[in-house]
């Protein structure tokens, strides 16, 4: 197991250098493509600065925290313009060598800032230049003596007595939070039972699992595994009989047991005396599955995620560097989190968007999870029940095993979907009669019954009946969104919000309306029509507060909850046994979408919720409100299933050149100036053509644009963007190797903010 060693040195900076004493390569978290050099100084030995530790060193007017890439003999600069570091934070790397070739990788494959790449590997709390924590707390358990002495003998000691019975009921290590919350602390107590002997000072990871802790027996373990099928017992073989690096894509239907595949793979890695490393796309699936894990194992298990303080992600991260934390959940980030003895990556709801980074590096944690495979010569296991096409195109043709899982688990079968055609019906609030006749039965029948919308707040738009005006956001190219109960219009794209007007602001009538709906008034619509029902709404609204989601998920489970209302927070791998009614509201959207991953989004989402429903003994049921019932998509998803749309669907890509068959980069510019923009990417155009001009036409790269963004103006800057196409991967990155670097010297660039997307996967973000 690796041990950090910690020492903060500090630099006398008025040494004399010799001329011929090594530099320091360090990585810097700024925006510029470069590494930086410094002076090692004599006070400290350069043969004990290992790659990977942190150093604190001058930069600009001010000082910045750098990670040791390497020492050179030669600078980049001339010697006499550098400057010695400030003082050096660590005696031991926190990043292997290893994992500095796979950021080095990484870095390169998406022409990001390479500072900033190798930064994001570690948690803020460090990036800092904060201390590294203590992953111990003290703790006591009881000795032998301890355990065969009969409590009466303590006499009147009755504070020894309690302390003592206490340690006696429980098999595991106490600390001293612990023993408060017993009602049985006392320091003068705890003192005389160790200094008699009948006690033992200890110490144990301030993050291990509680059950862990509890029960070291196998009993605890057992209890919590059901057995596998013979399709899940399959697919472990398979991943488990292939040695080294491989990549495997896990097609499993909702409820066919995908979690309980990954348990049992953790579990063989465990005992291999590996670590698991487990990704999930949102913050509200970790707590299921870390208690899933939880109950499971007996090794200790970290959760890695936005959600934690800094101190607490720190101290997570420690853990999982140190080989102490054996399992690791997290969501994107923890992709790049140091994982000594990795064993097994596994990447659930691979297809999510949210593995996407859409802001600043913009990486693909799915991606970089089948690259760490590769580098660290482990299993790669991607599940989900509506695979992305990319991971689905790479099964299909031999570059991941493909495995499937077909049956849902127990008894469970799948549920039936039919289409409610809302071609001239009235509605209520969204809801077709027969829609709500159908409610109104599971209901009675004292059933859970969960609507789908993926639209918070009330309205998505409010509008003058009169005169026609539309509440528009005045930073963003967007209508604002009614949220009735704050009593406020707010923009979901910059975060801007004003209160709900009482009269036009063009023409002063009062006569304002409300257009379409949102999960806020489907749920006052559903406490008319089912009045003394118990109704649960669960969006991004609702969820604000630290832990809502768990509770309310909870609640829902313990059958506190009969409706259920929600976005696409509701879709993602949660199980609600009691549901036998999904109604889906408004996906036809999805149908006639301009980017062309509309419609494999649109089938992944629909089939997401639909899996809800049914996953217990009582069947299920889906609804789809829909003003298309003979839209082709919709018949081939419910008809023929997921993979044979999803191979129709991947020929009109081959056909198109659209990525799997082909590869994109995006380059995105944006500037407060309407016209700036604009011309940086037409700059830049007119250099890659001239490269291509010299080059073999061969090379297959197209540019598209530069055009408006699709949301052309917002949180105040004006955005566009440039599109390139080819059909060799390598051929595009060479190309993008020389081009970049042109045009970072183009005089518009400086007047702009741009960045490069590679294998972008949303145009309008």
């Amino acid at each position: 197991m690796l041990q950090f060693g910690m020492q903060a040195t500090p630099i006398n900076q008025s040494c004399t250098v010799p001329m011929t004493q090594p530099v320091l390569r360090v990585a810097l978290a700024v925006p510029l493509r470069a590494s930086f050099d410094y002076l090692a100084p004599e006070n400290v030995s350069v043969e004990s600065l290992l790659p990977g530790i942190r150093l604190r060193v001058p930069f600009g007017r001010g000082e910045r925290i750098g990670l040791l890439l390497e020492t050179v003999a030669e600078p980049s600069v001339a010697r006499e313009l550098l400057k010695p570091a400030t003082a050096v934070l660590d005696s031991e790397p926190l990043i292997s060598k290893q994992q500095l070739d796979y950021l080095r990788w990484v870095a390169g494959y998406y022409h990001h800032p390479s500072g900033e790449v190798f930064l994001s590997a570690l948690p803020v709390w460090l990036r800092k230049g904060e201390a590294l924590l203590s992953t111990k707390e003290p703790a006591w358990q009881i000795s032998e003596t301890g355990k065969n002495l009969d409590i009466q003998t303590l006499g009147r000691a009755k504070r020894q007595q309690a302390m003592l019975d206490c340690f006696k009921q429980s098999a595991r290590s106490m600390s001293t939070e612990d023993l408060k919350n017993a009602d049985v602390y006392s320091r003068d107590a705890l003192k005389s039972l160790v200094d008699k002997g009948y006690l033992e000072e200890t110490s144990r990871a301030l993050l291990a699992i509680d059950n862990f802790e509890k029960q070291q027996d196998s009993t605890f373990a057992q209890q919590f595994q059901p057995e596998l099928n013979a399709e899940q017992q399959a697919a472990v073989a398979a991943v488990l009989n292939q040695k080294g690096f491989h990549v495997s894509l896990l097609f499993g239907i909702t409820g066919s047991g995908k979690t309980e595949v990954y348990l049992s793979l953790a579990q063989h890695m465990l005992d291999r005396n590996k670590q698991a490393l487990l990704l999930v796309p949102e913050i509200s699936l970790t707590p299921q599955l870390f208690d899933r894990f939880q109950k499971r194992f007996q090794s200790p298990v970290v959760a890695l995620h936005s959600g934690l303080s800094e101190r607490e992600r720190a101290l997570a991260w420690q853990q999982a560097a140190t080989g102490e934390a054996r399992v690791v959940i997290g969501t994107r980030s923890a992709v790049f989190t140091r994982l000594p003895e990795l064993g097994i990556v596994i990447v659930d709801e691979e297809h999510d968007q949210s593995y996407k980074q859409q802001e600043g590096f913009r990486y693909s944690a799915r991606d970089m999870a089948v690259v760490q495979g590769q580098q660290f010569d482990c299993p790669v296991l991607l599940g989900s029940a509506t695979p992305s096409f990319e991971s689905l195109h790479n099964a299909l043709k031999g570059s991941y095993q493909y495995l499937k899982l077909t049956q849902r688990a127990g008894n469970a079968v799948e549920p039936a979907i039919d289409l409610i055609d809302l071609r001239s019906v009235r509605l209520n609030a969204g809801f077709s009669p027969v829609t709500r006749r159908l409610i109104a039965e599971q209901l009675e029948q004292k059933n859970q019954v969960m609507v789908f919308l993926n639209r918070r707040g009330f309205a998505p738009v409010q509008s003058c009946h009169d005169c026609g005006w539309v509440a528009q956001c005045h930073r963003c190219d967007a209508r604002m969104t009614v949220h009735a109960g704050r009593k406020r219009l707010m923009c979901h794209h910059c975060g801007y919000q004003q209160r709900i007007p009482v009269q036009c602001p063009d023409c002063k009538s009062e006569n304002l309306i409300t257009l379409g709906q949102g999960t806020e008034q489907v749920e006052n619509v559903m406490n008319d029509l089912f009045p003394g029902v118990s109704i649960v709404r669960i969006d991004h609204d609702s969820t604000r507060q630290k832990g809502s989601m768990r509770e309310k998920l909870e609640a829902v489970r313990q059958g506190r909850h009969q409706l259920l209302i929600g976005t696409q927070m509701l879709a993602k791998g949660h199980d609600f046994p009691n549901v036998t009614l999904v109604v889906i509201m408004d996906i036809d959207h999805g149908l006639y979408g301009s980017d062309f991953r509309s419609t494999e989004r649109m089938a992944q989402l629909l089939l997401q919720v639909a899996g809800r429903a049914g996953r217990a003994d009582k069947p299920g049921r889906v609804l789809i409100q829909t003003r298309h019932p003979d839209h082709p998509v919709l018949h081939s998803l419910i008809g023929q299933g997921y993979e044979a749309f999803a191979r129709q669907s991947l020929q009109e890509r081959r056909e198109a050149g659209f990525p799997p068959a082909g590869f994109q980069v995006l380059i995105r510019a944006e500037s407060a100036r309407f016209e700036v923009p604009e011309k940086f990417l037409r700059l830049a155009r007119n250099l890659g053509q001239k490269q291509l001009d010299k080059k073999s036409p061969d090379q297959h790269i197209e540019f598209w644009g530069p055009v408006p963004a699709v949301m052309q103006r917002k949180k105040g800057v004006y955005r566009f963007q440039l599109l390139l196409q080819a059909t060799n991967r390598q051929a595009l990155h060479h190309f993008l190797d020389n081009w970049l670097a042109q045009i970072e010297m183009i005089p518009e660039a400086k007047k702009v903010r741009w960045s490069v997307d590679i294998d972008p996967q949303d145009f309008y973000s």
